[in-house]
């Protein structure tokens, strides 16, 4: 009975371990995610290189992530609901490690648009960003605390970012037809919005595992609504 209890606050103690560097791979991305738009808006070849650079501790704390999770499955062999916690943490660790891969995309975009005169179509991402970005805390808030009813609210905003991204590029290619000779730019500006399209998809992707994580339901290809 003692050896079992030691075992499994051994576990738990293993698991809030794994949950905590997950949150901090979150944190991380997020920090990269602001300042690779902020690079885009303020015109800062400097942030974009701290993009960059810093993308490889998000990238180290996903390896870490992983290898802990894959000693916790084969030391303790958790079932039920210990097992959804451990596979979703190493599942999240995954998009959020391609969240920041977003960032990255986006830094080296607006490091080339920074080099050329600025382009007022620039400011229309802003909205665009917000919404991504708020999609995103919003997942990594139901994943740590549990909420369902927030991670299953994200699909539906998911697909107001995916008409966004639509609009902004319909924009940008009329912008484009006005001027010509600043296509490559306004691809720039379309390939960013794109990225935070993706950034959308991702976040979406966090909400199906807190859903799993929490109520052992995989939401995943479940249509419009769930």
């Amino acid at each position: 009975m003692v050896k079992s209890r030691h075992i499994l606050h051994d576990f738990d103690a293993a698991l809030d371990s794994l949950r905590a560097d997950v949150l901090m791979m979150a944190s991380l991305t997020d920090r990269n995610l602001q300042n690779a738009m902020t690079s885009l808006f303020d015109r800062d070849p400097q942030l974009c290189a701290i993009t960059i650079s810093d993308e490889q501790e998000i990238n180290s704390l996903e390896k870490t992530v992983d290898q802990n999770g894959i000693d916790l499955l084969l030391r303790y062999q958790p079932v039920a609901s210990d097992l959804r916690q451990v596979v979703s943490a190493m599942k999240l660790s995954s998009n959020l490690e391609r969240i920041g891969d977003q960032a990255v995309k986006i830094a080296r975009r607006s490091r080339n648009l920074s080099m050329e005169p600025e382009l007022d179509e620039a400011g229309a991402l802003g909205p665009m960003f917000m919404e991504a970005t708020g999609l995103f805390r919003d997942s990594v808030r139901a994943y740590a605390d549990g909420d369902v009813a927030l991670a299953r609210s994200l699909r539906v905003r998911d697909s107001e970012i995916d008409q966004m991204n639509l609009d902004i590029a319909d924009n940008l290619t009329i912008s484009m037809a006005k001027q010509p000779d600043r296509i490559r730019d306004y691809l720039n500006l379309l390939f960013i919005a794109r990225h935070l399209e993706r950034v959308g998809d991702h976040a979406k992707n966090i909400g199906e595992e807190a859903v799993y994580a929490t109520a052992a339901e995989d939401i995943r290809h479940a249509g419009s609504s769930f």
